[in-house]
C-alpha cells in the first residue's frame, strides 16, 4: 500500500541504541563480579577477540554517555550482568555491581536518555549453569529473585524494562553462540526445557514487575523476522507458516497470550521435544501480561518446502548456524534481495512487513530493541569513520518503520545496534555496528579511543528532526 503522506514519529518516541554487557562492558573479573558462561567459554571463533575488555564501558562510563548525550539519543537500551550483581547467581548480592549500575542509570537520566534495561542478554552465571542452568527449575527461582533485586534497585529510576534477549536464538542456535553445555545429551529435546523454564521465569517477573512497580512497562524481546515461501507452491506456502511459528510464534504465543502456538506444539510433539509442563505452569504463564513488545531484526528467511533426502539443513552466512530441518522446511535464497559483505540478505521491506505481523497478532505497543550492519569499518589517518553503508541500510529501515506507522503499528522507540562498536559474538571487534569507532583490534587494544563515524552526524541529524530526514 502507498500513501500520499506519512504518519509522523510520536512526540516522546524513543530514538536510541543499543548494547549488551558481555560485549561492550570489560571488566569481567573485576569489583567481585562473578564469571558468566561467556567468560566461562573455552574457545572462540578463529582470530577473534574474547570478552575480557570489550570496549571497556565500565571504565569509562561518563564518557560514553556524555557521546550518547551528544548523539541526541532519548533512550539507551543495554544489559545488566547478572553475574555482576550476583556473582553465582543466587547467593550475595554484590555491592559494588549495584553501584555501577546505579552510576550509569544517574548518568543517562541526567542527561535525559531513558534507561531502558534488558535482565538478561545470554550470560548466565556460571555458577549456575555448573548446576543445570536453565535445565533446573531452581534457575527459574533463582531468576525471579535476580529480577526482584534489580526492580527494588533501580525500580524509581527505569521505567522500560526488557526480560529476556533473543530467548529464541538461544533455543535454537545455542550452540553456535557457546551457551549448551558441552556434552549435552539429546541437546534438542533438552533445549525446549529450558526454553519452557525461561517462559515461566519471564511470566513470574512481568508479574512481580506490575505488582511492585505499577507505573513500569515491562516485556520480551526476541529476534524476529517475516518468513518468505518460496514460491506460491502450497508446500513450500505451509513450510512458510511452520518455520515462521518455530522461530517467531512458539515464545511470543507463550509471552503474550500464556499458551503454546498450536503449529510450533504440534511440531516439538512429533520431534519428542515438548517440554514437561509442571503442575500451575500454564497459570504462571497466563498470568505475565506484557506491556509492550521489544524485537530484535536484521533480516528475513525464505524457505521451501523439505525434500526430506537428507540436503534439508545447511549452514547459511557468516555464523555458520544451522537453518534448515529435515522433514520441516529448507531454506531458499530470496532472488528479490541483495546480500551484504557477511551473507545476510538485506531486507527493509521486511522490516515493514515484521511490524505488521507482530502488531496484528497481539495489538501491544513495539519497540525495536537491534537493528543494525555490521561491517569492517576503517578509521583512516586523518582520524575519520566514513561508513556511508550503515547510513543507506538504516535510513531504508527507518523509512519503512515510518510506513509502519503509517499503516497504524504503534511504534515507541528505535534502538539500533549498537551505540557503540563492540565484541561481535561471532566476527570480534573486526565486525562493528556502532556510531562511535572504538580503536582496538583483535589483539591490540591500542587507546580504545572513540571516534564519531560519518552515521554519528546522520543519527544526530535525524533525531533532531524527529525521524524528518531518513
Amino acid at each position: 500500500m502507498k500513501y500520499d503522506s506519512l504518519a509522523a514519529f510520536p512526540p516522546g518516541f524513543l530514538w536510541g541504541a543499543s548494547t549488551s554487557a558481555y560485549q561492550v562492558e570489560g571488566a569481567w573479573d573485576e569489583d567481585g563480579k562473578g564469571p558468566s558462561v561467556i567468560d566461562a567459554r573455552e574457545s572462540y571463533p578463529a582470530g577473534t577477540s574474547d570478552y575480557t575488555v570489550a570496549s571497556d564501558h565500565y571504565h569509562r562510563v561518563a564518557d560514553d554517555v556524555a557521546l550518547f548525550a551528544e548523539l541526541g539519543l532519548t533512550a539507551y537500551r543495554f544489559s545488566v550482568a547478572w553475574s555482576r550483581i550476583v556473582p553465582d547467581g543466587d547467593g550475595e548480592v554484590n555491592p559494588a555491581g549495584i553501584a555501577f549500575y546505579h552510576r550509569l542509570i544517574d548518568e543517562l537520566r541526567a542527561a535525559g536518555i531513558e534507561p531502558v534495561l534488558t535482565m538478561y542478554h545470554f550470560d548466565l552465571p556460571q555458577a549456575l549453569q555448573e548446576k543445570g542452568g536453565w535445565s533446573e527449575r531452581s534457575t527459574v527461582d533463582a531468576f525471579v529473585r535476580y529480577a526482584g533485586i534489580l526492580f527494588e534497585e533501580f525500580g524509581d529510576k527505569v521505567t522500560y524494562w526488557l526480560t529476556i534477549n533473543e530467548q529464541n536464538m538461544m533455543v535454537m542456535h545455542g550452540a553456535a553462540l557457546g551457551i549448551l553445555p558441552p556434552g549435552t545429551a539429546d541437546p534438542a529435546r533438552e533445549v525446549y526445557q529450558q526454553n519452557h523454564h525461561m517462559l515461566v521465569a519471564q511470566a513470574r517477573a512481568m508479574a512481580l514487575a506490575h505488582e511492585v512497580l505499577p507505573a513500569a512497562k515491562i516485556g520480551p524481546a526476541p529476534n524476529i523476522s517475516s518468513v518468505y515461501p518460496a514460491s506460491p507452491a502450497p508446500e513450500d506456502v505451509v513450510a512458510a507458516t511452520t518455520f515462521s511459528a518455530i522461530r517467531n510464534w512458539l515464545y511470543l504465543d507463550v509471552a503474550v497470550h500464556g499458551r503454546y502456538s498450536t503449529t510450533a506444539w504440534a511440531y516439538l510433539l512429533e520431534r519428542g521435544w515438548a517440554p514437561r509442563v509442571d503442575h500451575g505452569d500454564m497459570e504462571v504463564l497466563a498470568a505475565g501480561h506484557p506491556d509492550f513488545i521489544a524485537f530484535n531484526y536484521y533480516t528475513t528467511h525464505t524457505v521451501a518446502a523439505p525434500l526430506g533426502d537428507g540436503t534439508d539443513a545447511g549452514d547459511t552466512g557468516d555464523q555458520h548456524i544451522v537453518l534448515g530441518e529435515e522433514g520441516v522446511y529448507r531454506t531458499a535464497p530470496n532472488p528479490y534481495l541483495t546480500k551484504n559483505e557477511f551473507g545476510w540478505e538485506v531486507d527493509p521491506v521486511g522490516f515493514r512487513t515484521t511490524f505488521r505481523e507482530i502488531y496484528d497478532r497481539y495489538h501491544l505497543p513495539l519497540m525495536v530493541t537491534e537493528n543494525g550492519l555490521g561491517a569492517f569499518d576503517v578509521l583512516e589517518e586523518d582520524g575519520t569513520v566514513h561508513d556511508p553503508y550503515r547510513i543507506e541500510y538504516l535510513s531504508q529501515h527507518v523509512e519503512q518503520m515510518q510506513l509502519a506507522l503509517t499503516d497504524g503499528v504503534e511504534v515507541i522507540g528505535f534502538c539500533p545496534w549498537s551505540a557503540i562498536d563492540l565484541v561481535s559474538t561471532h566476527q570480534g571487534v573486526r565486525k562493528r555496528y556502532g556510531f562511535v569507532y572504538v580503536d582496538r583490534d583483535e589483539t591490540d587494544l591500542r587507546d580504545l579511543r572513540r571516534v564519531r563515524k560519518d552515521s554519528f552526524g546522520w543519527y544526530k541529524a535525524l533525531i533532531e528532526t524527529n525521524g524528518e530526514q531518513a
